[in-house]
């Protein structure tokens, strides 16, 4: 059995592959484990840092010659409620986000894998059994939680439970600065309610309830259509050379800022 050390994190450097944002580009990641004791405090540090989880795994891009990939978290305080997100937040309105510790169900699979039929049937996850699903959920070592969501029910007051079909899942974990969105899918047919984007406005609403100051995204890349739906949440700063920055100001060459 391969043995991992925990008290000085090794990292490592991936081979060269296709880079799945940009066409004709090759990608390289950095990764290292997330296992022992202090798992909790390296995910909060590398994730402040750039880094995404992926089960026990943290990586992050170190291609050469690219640097489009670039770290997005959103500021809670002072978020942005535009006229689309609030039509988006109220006509989901009737949905509720059940907060539950990070164990995979059969519900969660047939939906996973319904998501991934009808959005990313030739993408990197497409062949996932239902075991690789349960890897992904519950093969971690840091504070993590599944976030269910379905319609309200009569007695959701009560229990903060939803009843009927499972409509949405999020894997979200808990730093000490905010919720990183791990991974999180939802109902193909429920095109309408946009429920991608009402995924990220419960979250931010969760972080403020918790007292969270940032909700952290992962990467967004400028010039890919996959990742435009990142820059709709407002204000939200961009991890740069210099640190996390607004990126209203970043974008402007304000050096203040």
């Amino acid at each position: 059995m391969t043995r991992h050390p925990t008290d000085t994190p090794q990292f490592y450097l991936t081979a060269p592959a296709p880079c799945p944002y940009l066409d004709g580009r090759q990608e390289r990641k950095v990764f290292t484990h997330l296992v022992g004791a202090r798992a909790q405090m390296l995910n909060d540090v590398l994730t402040q840092g750039g880094f995404r989880r992926s089960q026990n795994i943290a990586y992050r891009p170190a291609c050469e010659d690219c640097r489009a990939c670039v770290s997005v978290r959103v500021r809670v305080d002072g978020f942005q409620w535009r006229k689309g997100l609030r039509r988006i937040w109220k006509r989901n309105e009737d949905l509720i986000g059940a907060q539950q510790a990070a164990a995979p169900s059969s519900a969660q699979y047939d939906l996973f894998r319904r998501y991934l039929d009808a959005r990313h049937a030739n993408g990197g996850m497409a062949d996932m059994t239902v075991l690789d699903y349960a890897m992904m959920i519950e093969d971690t070592h840091v504070d993590t939680m599944v976030v269910e969501y379905r319609r309200r029910g009569p007695d959701s007051f009560l229990n903060g439970e939803g009843s009927g079909p499972l409509l949405a899942v999020a894997l979200t974990d808990v730093l000490s600065d905010g919720l990183s969105m791990v991974y999180s899918f939802f109902d193909p047919d429920a095109q309408a309610r946009s429920l991608g984007t009402f995924l990220i406005l419960d979250h931010i609403e969760r972080a403020r309830m918790m007292g969270l100051p940032y909700v952290y995204l992962g990467y967004w890349v400028e010039g890919s259509p996959k990742m435009d739906y990142k820059a709709r949440f407002r204000p939200q700063d961009h991890l740069t050379a210099d640190g996390w920055r607004d990126a209203d100001a970043a974008r402007a060459g304000d050096p203040e800022t």
